[in-house]
């Protein structure tokens, strides 16, 4: 049986804080396999889109946390708690987010697409930019990659993901989605 959305969520992001708790007051300013980002940017992306993309499509509020340049593990905290307690709130389960270019879609459904895709993607470029693991769910690699496929156009277009990188017919589905998102799977920290 497969997990809700919440459980999803909350199962990468305690994926993703692992990684965050692992960083040192030093790591934070690496280089990061996604190219002009340090380690501090990856999770100042997080901590800055998602509560902008969910109040203008919902009118929903998270809590706003220390900032990433002071507290990257503190603003990743306290944005992963306020997402899951959205997740787990009875009261937005019917709530729907409106987007001019995705259209209404559950709340739900929205966090899962969006945000919970990003934290997992996200989580390999934390890990690779401070030498920690960064395998990721195989399986989920692969629903990802064969969701993102199709609409390969239109992700390049957006301007959201670099040119993919080729890697082997025959490589395994985490290093499929690295290269398919524009990452350099072979990429390692100076």
């Amino acid at each position: 049986m497969g997990l809700t959305p919440a459980e999803e969520f909350h199962d990468t992001a305690a994926r993703f804080a692992v990684v965050v708790d692992a960083l040192g007051d030093t790591d934070w300013d690496r280089a990061s396999p996604v190219e002009g980002w340090t380690a501090r940017d990856v999770v100042g992306h997080l901590v800055e889109w998602f509560p902008a993309f969910l109040r203008a499509g919902t009118g929903l509020e998270l809590p706003v946390g220390p900032g990433v340049e002071n507290d990257p593990a503190g603003a990743w905290h306290v944005l992963s708690t306020g997402v899951q307690a959205l997740q787990d709130d009875p009261a937005t389960a019917d709530r729907v987010l409106s987007n001019p270019h995705i259209g209404e879609v559950p709340l739900a459904d929205a966090v899962s697409r969006f945000f919970t895709a990003d934290v997992f993607m996200h989580t390999w470029d934390l890990a690779r930019a401070t030498g920690q693991d960064d395998s990721l769910d195989a399986h989920r690699c692969a629903t990802y990659l064969d969701a993102m496929l199709p609409l390969d156009d239109v992700l390049r277009a957006s301007g959201q993901y670099g040119p993919k990188v080729e890697v082997g017919p025959d490589s395994d589905p985490q290093t499929r989605l690295i290269a398919f998102i524009g990452r350099d799977p072979a990429w390692t920290s100076a």
